[in-house]
């Protein structure tokens, strides 16, 4: 089975296509840089590094753009009203804006390292194309899909008829249930602003719209897809939020601009829930990495909670998830230690035949939950499947090298296990040999003593015919 994807301008699966063989232009969107990013966030954005590197695992180029909204994400984004973001943020901080998005971007660049992300191909900022969005709305009025209005520039939603095609939404329904009134300078409730124009904006720009312009959210989007991607893309992802107004937006936007399809796969990626609800500072759940860190877990460990999970399913985070996730990390770490003790020989079976055929099926089941809509989930028990079969000792030398290669391309994808043996410091070392010597004179209680030692700082010792070994829990 080749790769199939849900994608929500079809409300289906479909086989994956590209426009040139062998290319995937994809664009993510990325973050809005007026706060920390939290581990909500992060699910978007550890799906979209997960998707590039399977597209990767299959043979593709992928063109990977993620862009920083740093100017124009307004606090109520589906009437195109309230103050700036990264501007309300300023207010607060007594700061430049520019200092702000820049200082969020610098940290958020920082935890995707953290968090082994791979790095897009680009990350452009709005501020940086300016002159690509003007470009852009110069071309939807000159085309009569926008409109100027008291030193603004809307979007007509009539004018284009695939209006609502992404979200299912109606026109009707949306003058009917608009939650504000319409402006007097909209001609419908649901247009959104292109550029807007306020003297008392920090941010702004002077272009032929007058001397101070800034741009909306959905125009920034499509101007640096365009810029760096081209008109066409063959994959646009998101969370679930950006389905309407952003993503309905881009369509209408680029589609009436370039006369083409904008994008060939729309995939969204679910919210992820704390403790069975919303994310809320009031709760005091809205959780970074360093959080994380202070509650003694590992960013790695992390990683795999969220990404464990299938994209389009709800995701309930709570600290149990995460041990059960740095639990199950353990044994994917101890399994490929166990293959490399298998491949110097320890443990290994004599017959290779049949561990050959045992990898090969962990290799077809993994691509195959893969390749059904990045379903990591139905792909994972490949992996601990194989512990299972090299804690029985069903792999030869040969399979368990083998064995040891999947593994090792499985996570170029997942980016989560521990691949090479860590050092261990020079007391830990001296602990173990004290432990031994312990046991040559038969001193138990003193072996047993240094065992617990160790295992409290994380080393776990296990005591085997061919000697003692060790790994980390």
């Amino acid at each position: 089975m080749g790769l199939v994807l849900f994608n929500t301008l079809a409300r289906e699966k479909q086989p994956f296509t590209t426009l040139e063989e062998g290319v995937v232009r994809m664009y993510n969107c990325g973050p809005t840089v007026y706060n920390r990013q939290h581990i909500g966030n992060f699910r978007a954005f550890l799906f979209a590094d997960v998707l590039r590197r399977w597209l990767e695992y299959l043979g593709y180029e992928v063109r990977q753009v993620m862009n920083i909204t740093d100017v124009g994400h307004l606090l109520d984004e589906d009437a195109g009203e309230g103050e700036d973001r990264i501007e309300a943020q300023a207010r607060r901080e007594q700061l430049d804006p520019f200092e702000i998005s820049r200082g969020y971007a610098d940290t958020f660049f920082s935890d995707l390292e953290r968090l082994g992300v791979q790095p897009a191909l680009v990350y452009p900022r709005a501020t940086d194309h300016i002159d690509e969005m003007v470009e852009m709305i110069e071309g939807l009025l000159e085309k009569g899909y926008a409109y100027e209005s008291h030193g603004d520039v809307y979007y007509d939603v009539t004018k284009f008829e695939r209006y609502g095609r992404l979200s299912g939404n109606r026109l009707e329904d949306l003058e009917a249930g608009a939650r504000i009134a319409v402006r007097e300078e909209k001609r419908h409730a649901a247009d959104f602003a292109l550029w807007k124009s306020d003297p008392h904006h920090l941010m702004k720009w002077n272009t032929r719209f007058g001397p101070d312009g800034f741009p909306g959210w959905h125009i920034e989007c499509s101007a640096m897809a365009r810029k760096h991607l081209g008109d066409r893309l063959d994959i646009h992802t998101g969370g679930e939020d950006n389905v309407f107004p952003h993503h309905e937006c881009e369509i209408a936007q680029s589609e009436a601009f370039t006369g083409q399809p904008f994008a060939t796969f729309w995939l969204h990626t679910k919210f992820l829930q704390v403790d069975g609800g919303k994310m809320s500072k009031s709760l005091g759940n809205v959780y970074t990495l360093d959080d994380v860190e202070e509650r003694g877990f590992s960013i790695r460990a992390l990683r795999f909670a969220l990404v464990r999970g299938h994209y389009r399913q709800p995701l309930n985070f709570t600290w149990q998830v995460l041990a059960d996730a740095a639990s199950a990390l353990e044994s994917l770490d101890d399994l490929v230690l166990r293959l490399r003790r298998a491949v110097e020989g320890q443990g290994a079976a004599d017959d290779d035949a049949a561990g050959a055929a045992l990898v090969d099926e962990a290799r077809a089941t993994f691509e195959e939950g893969m390749n059904d809509d990045l379903n990591v989930s139905r792909a994972l028990p490949a992996l601990f499947g194989l512990r299972t079969h090299v804690l029985e000792g069903a792999l030869g030398r040969d399979a368990a090298r083998a064995a040891l290669e999947f593994v090792e391309r499985a996570n170029g994808v997942l980016g989560v296990v521990q691949l090479e043996p860590e050092d261990l410091d020079d007391d830990v070392e001296a602990s173990i040999r004290a432990r031994e010597e312990a046991r040559a004179r038969k001193d138990w209680a003193e072996a047993d003593r240094i065992r617990d030692e160790l295992l409290a700082a994380g080393i776990v010792l296990e005591d085997g015919p061919e000697g003692v070994t060790w790994r980390r829990k």
